[in-house]
Parts: structure tokens; C-alpha cells; sequence
């Protein structure tokens, strides 16, 4: 890690591991249930930590720190941002929730509590009359009220009550949300601030957890150049350096909240894998998921279009997805009361929230939820037979998701 240019960390941190008998240590040995039951409390115990300025010996020490599970440079973090579409015709179901089963599913999602990570909301807005929003603003803005409104439509997508006799909403029997602001605001925008809000996401009993943000590579390398005065080569190498180890901060957060999920709640991460790519371009290119939804453990969502020989994968929407969900041409909610038709890997990402939301739904009622479970029935609901013939699975992962029912 480059220490020298005094970037901000951030630094993952748990309790050390408390010792355990050896599993295998005579009959009736209960080690490997007691190492078990340690990893989950230590995983409770996590932290997400900053220091501003780290010195070379600080940097060390947490080199050599058995409470320290991994640090990497706090990088700017960005809006997916969506792109415009032509507003959707006037329908009782959204393309995308009827797309998904969700409008024919038994299950609303009642009982599951879900987290939006991004922009705020619009908390006045009537597509959210009735849920439980508990708010944090982690940008220094004030407050977690949308003034971008990317936020207040993903929102509005997962849990969405109806507006004047549309569907909106995947899961609209959702009663308490948890709406972290993560970008915008004077600080917002930086990996430390997306591994705090995960962490108080997962602490206040988040099941479901939605992010449409990415890291921003180009920006960070532009600003080791006209900041730092570096040069393109060094900067970018500097940059790859702290993208690889953000990534792996982001899988050990996220393998840790399913490995408390035995001492608490199942907590699942889904994201958006990017809008970066331009399959229609001239020359054409695809770009790999992009962080945070390319670290292991976190269920990355690419995104679809409608169309009269099945869905097609969007144009913009990057490969090597986990899964797929409705992504262009979705309508939802908006700032100021309003409504709005966009498109991205952003609005596909909610699509499948509210899916795992439901599934988290049906598996609760069976007994305790299980994230290995929740993740393995999401993706397995996966299916290729709306897609246009030839799909390719790498642009799609498992498919696009569907809502359960009562036969599976």
C-alpha cells in the first residue's frame, strides 16, 4: 500500500479468535462446533474503522495485528448512474416486477427488513406510506433526504407501494426499511463510508442488503495525477493496487456477515455489476462486474431489456453477473412525490432485493434463515426462458431471477 501519499484507510477489525479444543481430539470432541461458534462471534464483533493518515509504522502494525481481518485505501466510490428511457406505458404491473413472478407470487416480503444503500430517499413520498424508514446519513449532509432521487426510485422498486393503480414494488409488503445516504453530501462517496453503512446495515437486522454504487477507478487515477502529480503509469498502478485490496476487504466484510448468521440474522448482499460496458459500440467491448459487486460473496445483477423475441441483455450492462433482473425502461418512484423511467444494472439491482426479499420471506417460515440457503434458492430461481435464444450465461449468470411460490 502506497502510505506515502496519505490517503485514508480503511481497516476491517474483530476480536482475535478465542481458543478452541483440536476437533479431532479424542471422542465426543466439540472443537469444531466451539471454533464455529467463535468465528461468528468474532464476526459480530467486527468494526469498520478509519485513520486518516497512517504513518509507515502504523501501517505495520496493523501488518502484524491479529485483530486486523484487512485494510486498503478508502477509494472514491460513485452512482451507477442510470440512463435515460422513453416513459413506460401506463400498465397495472411494472414490466419488471410481473417479469419476475413477483406479481403472481403469495409473498410480499412481510417480516423481512431491507437496506438501500445510496442516495437517501424521498421519506414523504406516498409509494412509502406506512414503512418503518429508519434513516442514517453517512455524507455529512444532514440528513438522509434524497436530493438526487437514484435512491428514492431503487426504493421505490423494491418495497414501492402502489401509485394511482400501478405496481411498483417487487416486495411491497416490506414494513421497516433501512436507508443509508453514501453518496453525495460533503464526505460522501468513499469505500470506508459503504463498508460503515454495510456493517450498521447488517447491526440493525438488515436481511436484504441493495447497493447500485460502484468504485471509481478512472476518478481515482485522475486524482493521483492532478493531485498527487503522479504519472498515468504510476497512478494507475498505485490505483490497481487499492482497487484489488478493496475488493478483498469487501469479501472478508461480506463473508463475515454470513458467518454471524448462526448468533444473528442472515444478512445477503446484492449489487449492481456496472454500467461501463458498450456492446453496441464501435468497436464493441465488455467489461467484468465491477466492485464492490465483484468481490466474492456479494450477488452481483445484470441487467435486461424487454423485447418481442424475449430479453435481451442491455447494452451497457457488464458481464460476469451472478444473476439478471428487468433493467431498462423501469418505472418508479421519484423526488418530490414524483415518478420516473430510467434505465441500468441499477434499477435491475432492486428487481432482485425485492426477490431475495421475498425468498427470505418463504424460507422464514420454515425455521431459522440460513444465508447460504437464501443465496442458493435465489440463484437457483434463476431461469433462461424468457431470454432471447442464445443468451449468452456469461452476461447473465443464473438467469433472471423469479419470486417463489408455494410449490418451490
Amino acid at each position: 500500500m502506497s502510505e506515502r501519499l496519505n490517503r485514508k484507510i480503511v481497516i476491517l477489525r474483530a476480536p482475535a479468535l478465542r481458543a478452541t479444543r483440536d476437533p479431532f481430539d479424542g471422542p465426543g470432541a466439540s472443537g469444531l462446533e466451539s471454533a464455529v461458534q467463535s468465528i461468528a462471534e468474532r464476526a459480530v464483533g467486527m468494526t469498520v474503522e478509519r485513520d486518516d493518515n497512517p504513518s509507515s509504522s502504523t501501517i505495520n502494525a496493523l501488518r502484524n495485528d491479529p485483530t486486523v481481518l484487512g485494510f486498503a485505501p478508502a477509494m472514491p466510490m460513485k452512482l451507477i448512474e442510470p440512463l435515460d428511457a422513453d416513459a413506460a406505458p401506463a400498465a397495472a404491473v411494472t414490466w419488471g416486477v410481473k417479469a419476475v413472478g413477483a406479481d403472481t407470487s403469495p409473498f410480499t416480503g412481510t417480516g423481512v427488513t431491507i437496506a438501500v444503500l445510496d442516495t437517501g430517499i424521498d421519506a414523504d413520498h406516498p409509494a412509502f406510506a406506512g414503512v418503518d424508514l429508519v434513516t442514517k446519513d453517512f455524507t455529512g449532509a444532514g440528513s438522509a433526504e434524497d436530493d438526487n432521487g437514484h435512491g428514492t426510485h431503487c426504493a421505490g422498486t423494491i418495497f414501492g407501494r402502489d401509485l394511482a393503480g400501478q405496481r411498483i414494488g417487487v416486495a411491497r409488503g416490506v414494513q421497516k426499511a433501512l436507508i443509508g445516504k453514501v453518496l453525495g453530501g460533503p464526505n460522501g462517496g468513499s469505500s470506508d463510508i459503504l463498508a460503515s453503512a454495510m456493517l450498521w446495515a447488517a447491526d440493525n437486522g438488515a436481511h436484504v442488503i441493495s447497493m447500485s454504487l460502484g468504485m471509481d477507478f478512472p476518478g481515482w487515477v485522475d486524482e493521483l495525477v492532478t493531485v498527487n502529480g503522479l504519472t498515468i503509469p504510476a497512478a494507475t498502478s498505485i490505483a490497481l493496487e487499492g482497487y484489488r485490496a478493496n475488493v478483498r476487504l469487501f469479501e472478508q466484510l461480506a463473508n463475515l456477515l454470513n458467518a454471524r448468521a448462526s448468533v444473528a440474522q442472515t444478512t445477503i448482499i446484492v449489487a449492481a455489476a456496472g454500467n461501463e460496458s458498450e456492446r453496441a459500440g464501435n468497436p464493441a467491448y465488455e467489461i467484468n462486474v465491477a466492485p464492490p459487486a465483484a468481490a466474492f460473496g456479494i450477488t452481483s445483477v445484470a441487467a435486461l431489456a424487454d423485447g418481442a423475441g424475449g430479453l435481451t441483455v442491455a447494452p451497457f450492462s457488464n458481464t460476469m453477473a451472478t444473476v439478471a433482473g428487468p433493467g431498462v425502461g423501469v418505472f418508479s418512484a421519484w423526488l418530490n412525490g414524483g415518478t420516473k423511467t430510467i434505465s441500468g444494472t441499477s434499477m435491475a439491482t432492486p428487481h432482485v432485493a425485492g426477490v431475495t426479499a421475498l425468498w427470505a420471506e418463504r424460507l422464514l417460515a420454515q425455521g431459522p434463515l440460513s444465508p447460504v440457503l437464501l443465496q442458493s434458492k435465489l440463484i437457483a430461481s434463476g431461469t433462461f426462458k424468457p431470454l432471447k435464444a442464445g443468451t449468452d450465461p456469461v452476461d447473465v449468470g443464473a438467469g433472471l431471477i423469479q419470486a417463489p411460490t408455494n410449490n418451490n
